[in-house]
């Protein structure tokens, strides 16, 4: 199976020896987006609200950098550094994603990459 790495200067780069995204299998691997803002490279301040807006303004990049959109999102993964972000978390996650559904795992984590308060990954099937 050949694999092909997803980069856009929309989304923030790779701090690590990582890609943004891997297509393989005919499916869209993202590695985990936490809030950074791509032009500044600093995370976005603020509480879960804004800093869920940011992840998912990043992971909407990454999809388009693929030809994908919300639709093709079959899984979703979401770490919180605090379950009681949960319902804030989810309204801004649900409006981002309009009418597609994935399925979707929520856990609340010990730590996040730059104390950030959350972090979602996703799947999406590229067909």
């Amino acid at each position: 199976m050949s694999t092909r790495s997803v980069q856009t200067d929309a989304a923030p780069a790779a701090i690590g020896p990582y890609s943004q995204a891997i297509i393989a299998g005919g499916f869209l691997y993202t590695a985990g987006q936490i809030p950074i803002d791509p032009g500044t490279g600093q995370v976005v301040e603020g509480d879960i609200v804004p800093q869920t807006r940011r992840v998912m303004d990043n992971l909407q990049a990454v999809l388009a950098a693929a030809g994908a959109s919300w639709k093709d999102v079959v899984k979703t993964t979401v770490f919180l550094q605090d379950m009681a972000d949960f319902p804030r978390m989810n309204e801004v996650y649900s409006a981002a994603m309009g009418d597609a559904r994935p399925a979707r795992s929520t856990v609340q984590v010990a730590g996040l990459p730059r104390g950030v308060r959350v972090e979602i990954e996703l799947v999406a099937h590229l067909g």
